[in-house]
Formats: structure tokens, sequence, C-alpha cells
């Protein structure tokens, strides 16, 4: 396509998106859900072709010299799978907030006033490597009454188009229009430009991927966005805490995966337990090939242990470091003197996505939650479930670090707005 069809296409997928908004939007919910179910059960109908698409995918990518931590991201397993269809059935199975009116109060002089949750509209989503994004997406408009307008990334082409073809065969047998859910055939660069500049047509753009993107997104775009920028996630092993577990914690948040942005970036260990944690976990990382970038104090203790230092690549933290989002087997980590040390360390460095703290003392428990500025806050528990369906809203659009409108996983009730609605009884102001 050249420039000039380009804006024709995606004028032509805007004014698509904003007719079938409104068909969406008065959908009721049994409809809504029988779409969903009907999704789920063609991704499981349909596993071995979805497969031999995000196939097709992965031999380009790798081809073309992609790295390890993307081609993570791009693969599309049976269990992938299985996750978002079963993420359709759970949004199915809750309650439709769409119309549900809140706070409704009698006012003096008569009137009662409230709000009424409504759909957002269209929403454009903007997204890099996971294909499975394609149906966390479109379930999330189907349940919240939205259209949607996907762009996945290049390397994804093939399996997205196999997933968005499903998800318009499950709108049309709900009787939805199919054009709810459409997804940019093209990967030309231009179609992005043209989607965040249509305020006409759309209502709010999604960014997920690289900072790069979400940058040149926040930058360039003509309608709001709810971002976020990386995760460069904490875990802070306090004094006291139980130190079978906050290995066991700090093992899963870090080397369950590497490559998703609740994954732990940065490891601090109070001094008071310093010496006897930081061995235990350092043995399981070397054992895993997870690089250690430490600080003065933690490479002091880890080098006492030649059985640990002979196998593990510890190597000086720089200042750069805390900063970092790795997506990769590398760890930061610094001993702090405390709790407030930590909490001050996560809210200068991190990125306000998800930070844990592993402690016995529920003071200490209460002060980290209240203290650290992110949008998942957890006591006790692996960053890795900062996550939609883990949160139990089904699906997520994505992880929001904005504080305006939407914070933190954003599900059904992130892609939707309020109204005031007032009921009167032929009451006048005076």
């Amino acid at each position: 396509m050249n420039a000039l069809n380009i804006a024709e296409y995606m004028q032509t997928l805007g004014l698509q998106a904003k007719t079938a908004s409104a068909q969406v939007a008065r959908a009721p919910a049994a409809i809504k859900n029988r779409a969903l179910l009907n999704l789920a059960g063609l991704l499981r109908q349909n596993l071995g072709s979805l497969q031999a698409a995000n196939q097709r995918d992965l031999e380009r990518a790798a081809a073309a010299g992609l790295a390890g931590p993307l081609l993570d991201r791009l693969k599309l397993g049976a269990k992938d799978l299985e996750t978002v269809a079963l993420g359709c059935e759970q949004l199915a199975a809750m309650p439709d907030v769409i119309g549900e009116i809140i706070g409704m109060k009698e006012q003096p002089s008569g009137i009662r006033v409230g709000q009424m949750r409504v759909p957002i509209g269209v929403f454009g989503m903007i997204y890099e490597s996971r294909p499975n994004v394609t149906i966390e997406a479109a379930s999330l408009a189907i349940k919240s009454g939205n259209a949607c307008i996907l762009r996945g990334g290049s390397e994804a082409i093939e399996s997205n188009k196999a997933l968005a073809a499903l998800v318009r065969q499950a709108l049309e047998q709900a009787g939805l229009p199919p054009d709810a859910v459409q997804l940019v055939g093209t990967t030309d660069r231009e179609a992005v430009g043209q989607l965040i500049a249509m305020p006409q047509y759309v209502d709010v753009i999604i960014p997920r991927g690289g900072k790069g993107l979400i940058e040149r997104i926040s930058r360039d775009a003509k309608v709001p966005v709810i971002k976020h920028l990386d995760g460069n996630c904490h875990v802070y092993v306090d004094d006291p805490c139980d130190i079978a577990m906050a290995v066991k914690i700090a093992d899963n948040a870090k080397t369950q995966k590497y490559s998703p942005c609740n994954a732990t970036e940065g490891l601090l260990v109070a001094r008071g337990v310093a010496e006897a944690f930081l061995p235990k976990i350092a043995a399981i990382y070397a054992a895993k090939g997870v690089e250690m970038r430490c600080d003065e104090a933690s490479a002091h203790i880890l080098h006492a242990y030649p059985a640990i230092e002979s196998i593990a690549n510890i190597v000086p933290a720089s200042e750069q470091d805390w900063y970092e989002e790795y997506l990769a087997p590398v760890i930061s980590i610094k001993v702090v003197s405390g709790v407030e040390e930590a909490i001050a360390h996560i809210n200068r460095y991190s990125s306000h996505h998800t930070d844990a703290i592993l402690t016995r003392d529920h003071m200490h428990a209460q002060q980290f939650l209240r203290e650290v500025d992110s949008a998942s806050v957890m006591v006790n528990a692996s960053t890795r479930f900062a996550d939609g369906f883990e949160f139990g809203l089904g699906a997520e659009i994505g992880i929001s670090t904005d504080k305006f409108h939407a914070r933190g996983p954003v599900g059904i009730e992130g892609l939707t707005s309020l109204k005031y609605v007032v009921l009167g009884q032929g009451e006048v102001r005076t």
C-alpha cells in the first residue's frame, strides 16, 4: 500500500469500528457472553492451525535474528492458547458492569444524582510480539461493550491474522458485528501513525511493547493514551522474614519466565538477613545461569562462598543497573539497611509497575503497601502474579503505570467510563 491507500484503509477501519461500537455497546450481556464462549471453543478447536501459523512467524523471526526473549514472547503454545480460552470463559462468567449505576444520592433540591458505567467507545491497541494479546484485547472489548482496532507486531502477523479470523467468526455466530474487532492487515508503520491520529473514530490508544514504541505513541498521539513504559520490578527481602519462603519467591519472581514485564529485575535484601539469604538464592541463580550484578555489600557476602563464586557470574553493579529492565537472566542485587531504604530505592529507580516485600513484620508490610508508589504492591508473593488473569479480571489489555483513569492490570472497568445520570420528578432550579 502507498501512503494514500494506507490513510484511506485506516479511515475505513475507523468508520467501521465507530459504527460497530454503537451496536456492541447496546448488546445484552447474554449476547456478549455467548460471543466469548464461542471464541473459547474456537480457540480449542483450531489449536493445530493456530500453532502452524505461529510456527511460520517463529521461523521468519528466527531467520531475521530476533533476540531470544522476543522469540519467547512470540511463541503461542498449547498452554498459552488454553490460558486465553479460559480467560474468555472467566470473562463470560463475570457480571456485566455496563449500565451499572453507582453512588446514587438525593440532593437538597430533590433530584437524585449518580454515575452510570458506559463503554469508552473505540480503543486502538498497538502491541509487539505477543500474539495472545490479540485474544486478550478482543475478549475485553467484547465484554466491555467496546469496539477495537488491533495493530500487532509485524513479527506476529500470521498468528494475529489466524486469531482475528476466529474472533470475527465468534462475533458473527453470536449476532454481533464482526467489525467490533478489526486487525490492521498491513505491517507498514504508517498505519500506526494514522491510527493514533484519528480522534474522530478512536477514543483511546493503548500501546503495549518496548519503551521506544510507547514513547513514540505517547509523543505523537492525538488521542488519550493508557501506557506503561517498562517493568523494572523489585523484590525486597525484609528483616525479619521466612528465609525458605523468601528464596522460593525470589527464585520464581526472576526465573519462572524472564521476558514478561512483571518479572523481577531488582533484588533488595535487608542487611540483617543478607548473610543467611544471599548464598541460598545465589546458588539457585547460578545453577540457572542468571548473571548477578551486585553492589559492594552483596558481592562481599557472595565472594565468601567459593562454591558459588566458581560457577556464578557475579559482576559489579553500575548506577544504570538500578534502572534496568533486563527481560533476560540478569538481576541487580543490593543490600539495604531496612524497609525505609528499600522503599526509597524502589520509588527512585523502579518503573512503578510491581514491587513486593517478603516479611514477617506486619508494620513493615503495611508501611511498604502505603509508601511504595507502584501500580501493584505485594506482600509475600511473587511479582509474576501482576497479571489480569491472575488478579481475576479474566484478561488484561495491559498494565498501566499511569495514575489517571486506569492503573495496574487494565480489565473491564479500565475500558469503561462514568457519566452522570440525574433522576428527577419535575424539579426546577431556583
